[in-house]
C-alpha cells in the first residue's frame, strides 16, 4: 500500500502488488461529506458540468457523477485537449454524446475563449430557464486535477478556486453567480472510491492525477512505453531520434536512457531517470499530441469491469450466506 499525505492527514492511495498498481482507493472524508452535500444540492440543480481529462476521458470520468445527476443535462468537456490526440478526441466527442442529454466539447485553459463559451453552451441545453428569466444553476464536477479550478476562475473573471497540480486542492463547496445568467456550485475534487480497472489506475498515473511521490515510476512508464509503442511508434521514434523501433517497453525505456545520457556509474542506464524523461515529456507534450485510450478501448474495459465486480458481488453475497449459517449453527448449538 502507498499513501499520500494530504494537509497533515495520512491517506491510503494505491494497492500496490509486486510492484504493480492494482487499484487506486483514496476516499477521505472531505470526500464522502461531498458525496452527500452533493446529493442535497442536486434537486435545485438545472444542468452538470463534467470535466474530464482529454487524453483520458473513461479513465477521468467518475461513476458517481452519472449516478448524482440522473437525467439532468450535462456538459463533458474534455479538458487538455491540447495535449491530446485530436483524431481520437472527435471520436470521444462523438461516442459521448451518444447518451442522451449530453454535450460534449473539446477546450483548453490555455485559450480562454474557449473557456468562456460555456455559458452560451449552458443556455443551448437549458433554454427553458432563459425564458423564465431564471439563472441557470449549475454543478462543476470532476476527479483532482483535471482543470477545474482554472475554468472556474476563467469563467468568474477572478481567482476563485484554488489551483494546484496536486489532487484534493478544493476542499469545500461554493457557489459562485458568475453574473450572466448562470450560478455555478464548485464542488471539491471527487475520486471514486476504488478503481476496479487496473488499466485505468495507470493511466491516471501517467497523466499526472496522481502525485508522482506516491508511485513507482518505472512501472508506470512501463505502461506507457508499451502503449505508445502500438499507438504511436512513429512520434517516439521521432522524438528519441531511435532509428530501429524496440521490441518492449523495458528495450524502450533503456533506449531513451541510451539517447539522453541517463546513465549510472559504469555505463548503466538509469532507468528511474529514464522513466522521469517519457512521463515528463508525455504530460508536457514534447513526444507530440498523444490519447492514452480510444472509445472502442474503454467498451472492451467495461465489460471487464462489469464481469469483475459481478464477481465480487457474487463473494459478498457467498460470504454472508456463510456467515450466516455459521451465525445459524450457533444458535441451534446453544
Amino acid at each position: 500500500m502507498l499513501f499520500i499525505k494530504v494537509q497533515g492527514t495520512i491517506l491510503p492511495l494505491l494497492t500496490v502488488v509486486k510492484g504493480k498498481i492494482m487499484a487506486i482507493q483514496w476516499y477521505p472524508g472531505h470526500m464522502h461529506k461531498a458525496r452527500k452535500e452533493i446529493e442535497e444540492v442536486m434537486p435545485q440543480v438545472d444542468l452538470v458540468i463534467e470535466v474530464l481529462d482529454a487524453r483520458i476521458p473513461y479513465s477521468s470520468e467518475n461513476p458517481m457523477v452519472a449516478q448524482l445527476r440522473g437525467d439532468k443535462p450535462c456538459i463533458k468537456l474534455l479538458n487538455k485537449s491540447d495535449l491530446a490526440d485530436p483524431k481520437v478526441t472527435e471520436q470521444w466527442i462523438e461516442y459521448l454524446e451518444r447518451e442522451q442529454g449530453v454535450k460534449a466539447s473539446a477546450i483548453t485553459t490555455l485559450q480562454p475563449a474557449m473557456v468562456r463559451m460555456i455559458p452560451d453552451l449552458c443556455r443551448k441545453l437549458v433554454p427553458h430557464r432563459d425564458v423564465i428569466e431564471k439563472d441557470i444553476r449549475t454543478m462543476i464536477m470532476g476527479i483532482p486535477n483535471v482543470g477545474k479550478s482554472t475554468i472556474i476562475n476563467t469563467l468568474a473573471g477572478r481567482v476563485i478556486a484554488k489551483t494546484g497540480n496536486e489532487p484534493a486542492v478544493t476542499k469545500t463547496q461554493q457557489r459562485i453567480n458568475l453574473r450572466n445568467g448562470i450560478v455555478l456550485s464548485d464542488t471539491p475534487g471527487i475520486l471514486w472510491p476504488k478503481v476496479d480497472n487496473e488499466a485505468s489506475s495507470y493511466r491516471l498515473a501517467v497523466t499526472g492525477a496522481i502525485k508522482d511521490t506516491a508511485m513507482e515510476y518505472e512501472d508506470v512508464a512501463m505502461f506507457a512505453a508499451e502503449y505508445f509503442l502500438k499507438a504511436y511508434p512513429e512520434m517516439i521514434c521521432e522524438r528519441y531520434k531511435i532509428d530501429n523501433l524496440p521490441n518492449s517497453d523495458f528495450e524502450l525505456l533503456e533506449e531513451i536512457g541510451r539517447k539522453r545520457g541517463a546513465l549510472r556509474p559504469g555505463g548503466r542506464i538509469d532507468l528511474h531517470k529514464a522513466s522521469e524523461l517519457l512521463l515528463h515529456e508525455f504530460r508536457s507534450g514534447k513526444i507530440g499530441l498523444l490519447s492514452l485510450e480510444t472509445p472502442a478501448m474503454a467498451e472492451i474495459e467495461k465489460i471487464e469491469v462489469e464481469r469483475i465486480m459481478a464477481e465480487k458481488e457474487q463473494a459478498r453475497l457467498k460470504k454472508l450466506e456463510l456467515s450466516k449459517l455459521k451465525q445459524s449453527g450457533k444458535r441451534h448449538q446453544g
